[in-house]
């Protein structure tokens, strides 16, 4: 399950806190990342939306949206982790997690079943006021996800014994968590800022409060807050929405309504001065920020108070200036708001070998200077134009429609996502600069710092647990509900809806346009076809990172402030690089076209920038060859592949400093090239206009001299090794099994080892990985497997996090499920799970014009037909058991599989 408060950009969560903006973004600098109405009331009718109250409560929101044939469903409860008793912080959560583990009615077997069944899309997340549950599945199996919602809102199960099993995930998430320094840092600050509240908690929990944690007393939290007239259920996608609605009627109307308890007060104690918060990181950089309370969502300012932190966050903003003057990697402002109360925090990333009291001076000082000098005016009118365009943007996924609804409903407590634009369009400069000069009180900031230190050298750990006589769960059929059997027995290739128009531009150029037309926008998304390990030349490592950061200063017409100003005038989305991509309103795509190309095809690289650049990656290199993540996965690379191979170069301080502007621009020649390159056209457009538009402004793109290598040379299988990197600030093990195999993606086999994989651990709750080391061991939080083909080479990769203590033993039972995958058949209820699993994924990946464009472009980088996902649906009902082992026996070595852990030293 996921703990949550971000949704999209302007409802702000703790995602890109410390993000770094764009800057250095190749090496991860970034850190982190009321009751309804009892009265009932008919539906209202809104273009493509449909409201209604049932008599018991239960609010009711249906949104149609054609883009696939798929629904997104959210059901929120209007209660959260504010809400747990004294001593008991992760209470919500807790019934969170005990939410999947069965009601009267329906076991929690069936309920994995029947989530895997329909596409395996299925999660939940407990905030301080909200605790949701979501899915996303074909339309034509969303009978089933409204069967399982009705049947967990009548009542739950909440056992003693369920929640024995359940208690060991929970508590390795939370392991997890404080694995995280970001996660750790924040919860600090908000100890702090929320004081006097019930939010200074975190909704995760701790351990001791889980072990004093019983089945009656989740039951009694359930049974307090889990109502009709407490939630408010969202669904958006390819649905009959009268019908739908007749369907919620029957399912939830029957629900009893419940007098319900008042929400705990919020009376805020006055921010007592500290000492700044430090926490030690294993990044590559260090942050620091800036906190101050604000108001909350119920304040009249928060809206202004939203495009302040639009502009603050804008390229054109002083704040970001600090990124192309050298004095930062990166910079960020977000806001964390809550109901009564809020907290706003500006960021800056900078070198591990930087100054950090220097860096949060500068920080500080560049906000005072924008307080006193005011806000533009240009970019609060930016700011306001990306907000429209923005709701626009929204429409173009299913599941990201469905969180913005629930959000303007469930957090926001709006009407509609379109209250809170329409409350932005009024803002003006002033209230800009009221509320900035009023709340940004710098003078009473609390600081908070993640300083990086490093760790030691990767060391020979124990192995996989011996011996040990280890107990596998038993792969059994579960009977599912009459209501969910008639789901499992529809095999069949699911209808796409992308049919995308292909042409060959004469400079070589691959162009795919797919119209769509549930929103009034366009998605250009290129992709390069490219190895910087075969293209950049030997001594120059690091060029691919550097001349990635150089795409943000611009074109040769306009500069950095000129050409994002001319983003702002239309208010468009851009990047350029071997992935280049433009969101834009469809009457703008012109100009945004004429943007993109100028910046993909006619760089401004200045000087300057290279020489700012190139001594930031230098240092962050420096910084990173220390770091556990980069050792770890270095040891990884090490394990797999052989000395000599491309994937095992790297940069050094040296090897970029190295980097001059004509070694840029002659690597730049070499991998930039339109017969390498193919651009998807998404969107509100016809063929035709979006061919004219490419072929006007990428027509006359050539190329010069012979193809560079775009792919890696075929690797021998590798032998068994146990590595470790010791992290100090982890608590919990993050452990990675994988070997090599020699399987192309275009093998008949793939699908076969494909299919075989989500029996294993392809998908959550029903794989066999998660049985036995999630729901019956309580071992580790999650676990995943992966079948990673490409042109020339594949691995295989199982990945968990559990405590030291738990890592061999863990390992043992990995190893012995791939080894019994060989040994024996999957069963044939196994299979029929599988394949309904794998078919109901391909219209799940069609969801999002996101998906589309990248999934178009990623099958042309594998050689793979554009309707290759109706070619696999074939493949996958097509299989049998006997081909699934033999396909498991001839490229899965269970004792070649190496295994690198990171974090303390496994026992």
């Amino acid at each position: 399950m996921e703990l949550s408060r971000a949704g999209r950009r302007r409802w702000f969560g703790l995602a890109g806190a410390l993000a770094g903006g764009v800057a250095l973004a190749a090496f991860g600098v970034s850190q982190f990342a009321g009751a309804a109405s009892p009265v009932s009331a008919p539906a209202a009718q809104e273009q493509n939306v449909v409201r209604a109250t049932l008599p018991n409560g239960l609010r009711v929101i249906l949104v149609r949206n054609t883009l696939a044939p798929v629904v997104a469903t959210s059901i929120n409860y209007l209660a959260g982790s504010d809400d747990a008793p004294a001593g008991f912080p992760g209470m919500a959560h807790a019934q969170e997690h005990m939410m999947f583990r069965g009601s009267p009615g329906l076991s929690a077997d069936q309920l994995a079943d029947i989530g895997s069944i329909m596409g395996g899309n299925f999660n939940a997340n407990t905030r301080e006021n909200l605790t949701q549950y979501l899915f996303t599945v074909p339309s034509e199996d969303l009978d089933l996800a409204l069967h399982i919602e009705s049947i967990r809102m009548r009542d739950v199960n909440d056992s003693d014994a369920e929640w024995k099993n359940e208690r060991g995930a929970i508590e390795q998430e939370v392991a997890q968590d404080l694995s995280n320094p970001g996660y750790v840092m924040f919860e600090k600050l908000r100890q702090i800022m929320f004081a006097g509240t019930p939010s200074a908690h975190d909704a995760l929990g701790t351990r001791p409060s889980f072990d004093k944690t019983t089945g009656a007393m989740l039951k009694s939290f359930y049974s307090k807050w889990y109502a009709p007239n407490n939630a408010i259920l969202v669904l958006v996608g390819d649905l009959d929405p009268q019908a739908t609605l007749a369907k919620i009627r029957e399912y939830f109307g029957p629900i009893p309504r419940k007098t319900l308890p008042a929400h705990a007060a919020v009376n805020p104690q006055p921010i007592t001065p500290s000492e700044p918060v430090v926490v030690p990181t294993d990044q590559a950089n260090g942050s620091s920020i800036l906190a101050v309370r604000v108001p909350g969502l119920d304040s009249a300012d928060f809206p202004a108070l939203e495009v302040l932190s639009d502009v603050l966050n804008s390229e054109r903003s002083d704040l970001y200036a600090l990124v192309p003057q050298g004095k930062a990697l990166g910079t960020g402002f977000s806001l964390d708001p809550l109901d009564k109360v809020g907290m706003a925090y500006a960021s800056i990333s900078y070198p591990a070998d930087a100054d950090a009291k220097a860096a949060t001076a500068e920080l500080k000082r560049t906000l005072q200077k924008i307080l006193q000098d005011g806000i533009p005016s240009d970019l609060v009118d930016a700011a306001k134009t990306q907000e429209e365009r923005q709701a626009e943007f929204e429409k173009n996924s299913i599941a990201g429609l469905a969180n913005v609804w629930s959000e303007a409903v469930a957090v926001y407590h709006l009407n509609s996502p379109d209250d809170d634009l329409e409350r932005i369009k009024k803002v003006t400069v002033a209230d800009v600069n009221r509320v900035a000069r009023k709340y940004l009180d710098l003078d009473h900031a609390v600081t908070a710092v993640l300083t990086p230190r490093g760790t030691g050298r990767p060391v020979a750990s124990s192995g996989f647990g011996g011996q040990e006589s280890i107990a596998l769960g038993e792969a059994q059929g579960t009977k599912l509900p009459d209501w969910a059997e008639t789901a499992l027995n529809r095999l069949n290739v699911p209808p796409s809806t992308v049919h995308p128009v292909i042409s060959t531009l004469p400079n070589g150029l691959t162009l795919m346009v797919q119209p769509e037309n549930v929103s009034d926008s366009v998605m250009v998304y290129g992709h390069i076809k490219n190895r910087s390990e075969l293209e950049v030349p030997n001594g120059k490592e690091g060029m691919s990172q550097v001349i990635s950061e150089l795409f943000n200063y611009g074109s040769q017409k306009l500069d950095r402030l000129a050409f994002q100003a001319a983003l702002d005038e239309i208010g468009a989305e851009e990047s350029a690089g071997t992935d280049f991509s433009l969101q834009v309103l469809s009457r703008d795509l012109d100009r945004g076209m004429e943007l993109l190309a100028e910046n993909e095809l006619h760089p401004a690289f200045p000087q300057q920038a290279l020489d700012i650049t190139r001594g930031q990656v230098a240092r962050v290199v420096a910084a990173q060859l220390q770091s556990p993540g980069f050792l770890t996965q270095r040891a990884l690379r090490q394990a797999l592949f052989p000395k000599g191979d491309p994937s095992l170069r790297e940069p050094t301080p040296e090897s970029v400093r190295s980097i001059t502007l004509d070694d840029v621009k002659n690597y730049y020649n070499v991998a930039f090239r339109p017969d390498l390159t193919t651009i998807v056209v998404v969107g509100n457009i016809t063929p035709e206009r979006a061919k004219a538009a490419v072929e006007k402004y990428f027509g006359g793109w050539t190329a010069a001299g012979p193809k560079p290598p775009t792919d890696l040379p075929p690797v021998p299988v590798n032998k068994s090794t146990v590595l470790n990197v010791p992290d100090a600030s982890r608590v919990q093990d993050q452990v990675i099994l994988a070997e090599t195999i020699g399987l192309k993606r275009t093998d008949p086999d793939y699908y076969a080892l494909d299919l075989g994989n989500a029996v294993l651990g392809g998908s959550f709750y029903s794989t066999r990985l998660s049985i036995d080391l999630r729901k019956n061991a309580g071992l580790v939080y999650s676990v995943g497997s992966d079948v990673n083909s490409g042109r020339t080479r594949g691995n295989y990769f199982v990945d968990y996090a559990c405590d030291p203590q738990n890592v061999s033993k863990a390992g043992a039972m990995v190893l012995q499920e791939l080894k019994h995958m060989q040994d024996a058949p999957v069963t044939a209820d196994e299979l029929q799970r599988a394949q309904a699993l794998m078919v109901r994924q391909i219209p799940l990946g069609e969801a999002s014009v996101r998906n589309i464009s990248r999934g178009l472009a990623g099958r042309w980088d594998l050689g793979l037909p554009p309707d290759e996902p109706a070619i696999a649906a074939r493949h996958y009902i097509a299989l049998t058991p006997a081909e699934i082992q033999a396909a498991f026996k001839k490229w899965i070595r269970p004792e070649d599989m190496a295994r690198v852990s990171e974090g303390p030293a496994p026992q």
